[in-house]
């Protein structure tokens, strides 16, 4: 999200600095990269936010392919979610959205899908993103393009505010050890799970998730299965990206446990057979940054000059480009300042036509920070959603400019 962001506010002309406490606990590294609005079975605000980042993602992604001479890995392969019945099938938030499947349509869509499935949907217009080792890494680049500066390793301790109470600066740490006040009157707040940390007031958790990979013949598997659990992203390679556990008891517990591991052998297991006997490549976890309505946290915060683009769960990577447009938006509208600290992420433009202001004002509503204790109407609706899927968070990078 910060790289996102960084990139969207540089290609305005704005100056911007990124700081990153640990690149390697950015959820970016972390992700599956799913592009899932509808195979999440979204629903309400979310979903039309997820439907609008989804559309711009082929234009975003080939202008950071463009800025940075990398290919980022984009394919629309598709997503099928299998059902046990069909009564759970048309139940699906989202069921309208896709193609059902029988039993030999999921075959043939899942060469070698387990038996307990006797039904599913295809979602042919999601899709996925190589986000470990290609867009990362093709974002980093295009920011460096366009003059954005990064200080890795530095942890913010603090934000300072002037007499008025507006932001006025953030209290670092170095990679050296140095203590540092960095003079700022705008920053976005892109840390993901450890973004209350920095705000106390927000109402975020981190819930721990933990994948691996496994090595399969390529072309074996072409969908993106979407099981309940546990998922199943296959990369062009042949490369079997599988997630995720699901552990809000566990904090900030980092490591692998053996049960969250058993976990996704089982789901593994479940849903492609013949996947069970892959050889394991990695194993990783993260922390996604969860807010009670599974919502992100979106605008301004209650520190005037501090934006916020967090809170995004288990849709980061979808919700790049629509959230790098929405913030980059704000600080337009809001002018005049001299330093933007970004997030750990950026996005230049979107792709075709632009939110109208009608419509980013609603969304920056409907995910506004305090939305839980006033219920403002249109905020996402607060039946529960169907655990399918986990999208992890990123760490603290702020960016002046």
């Amino acid at each position: 999200m910060g790289l996102a962001i960084a990139y969207e506010l540089a290609g305005r002309g704005r100056a911007v600095t990124v700081l990153s406490r640990r690149r390697s606990e950015a959820a970016g590294f972390v992700a599956a990269g799913m592009l899932a609005p509808h195979a999440e079975g979204l629903r309400g605000p979310l979903l039309e936010l997820g439907q609008r980042s989804l559309e711009r993602i082929p234009g975003w992604v080939a202008r950071i392919e463009a800025d940075s001479g990398l290919g980022c890995g984009l394919r629309p392969s598709g997503i099928v979610v299998p059902f046990r019945s069909v009564a759970e099938r048309d139940a699906y938030p989202t069921a309208p959205y896709g193609q059902p499947l029988d039993r030999r349509g999921l075959e043939r869509e899942i060469p070698g899908i387990g038996a307990d499935w006797p039904v599913g949907l295809l979602f042919a217009q999601d899709g996925q993103i190589d986000n470990r080792r290609r867009l990362m890494r093709a974002l980093e680049r295009a920011c460096v393009g366009l003059g954005v500066a990064f200080q890795e390793g530095a942890e913010v301790l603090a934000l300072r505010r002037d007499g008025a109470g507006e932001l006025s600066g953030v209290e670092l740490r170095t990679a050296e050890g140095e203590q540092q006040l960095l003079s700022c009157r705008e920053a976005v707040l892109a840390c993901g799970a450890w973004s209350a940390q920095l705000l106390p007031e927000l109402p975020l958790f981190p819930v721990k998730g933990q994948m691996l990979s496994l090595q399969g013949p390529r072309q074996a598997l072409e969908r993106v299965v979407f099981g309940p659990g546990t998922y199943l992203v296959p990369r062009e390679d042949g490369l079997l990206v599988v997630g995720a556990t699901s552990e809000p008891q566990a904090g900030f517990r980092e490591g692998l446990t053996p049960d969250g591991q058993r976990t996704l052998q089982s789901g593994i297991a479940a849903l492609l057979p013949a996947a069970s006997c892959w050889p394991p490549m990695e194993r990783w976890w993260g922390f996604r940054p969860c807010t009670p309505d599974e919502g992100p946290l979106l605008g301004a915060s209650s520190v005037t000059g501090l934006w916020l683009a967090t809170g995004h769960h288990r849709n980061g990577v979808l919700l790049a480009a629509i959230t790098a447009e929405l913030l980059g938006s704000c600080l337009a509208e809001q002018g005049g300042a001299h330093t933007v600290p970004a997030g750990q992420a950026s996005a230049t433009g979107s792709g075709g036509e632009g939110l109208s202001p009608e419509e980013r004002r609603r969304f920056i509503e409907a995910f506004r920070w305090d939305r839980f204790q006033q219920g403002p109407p249109g905020t996402q609706d607060s039946g529960e959603r169907p655990q399918r899927s986990a999208q992890l968070p990123a760490p603290w990078s702020g960016a002046p400019a």
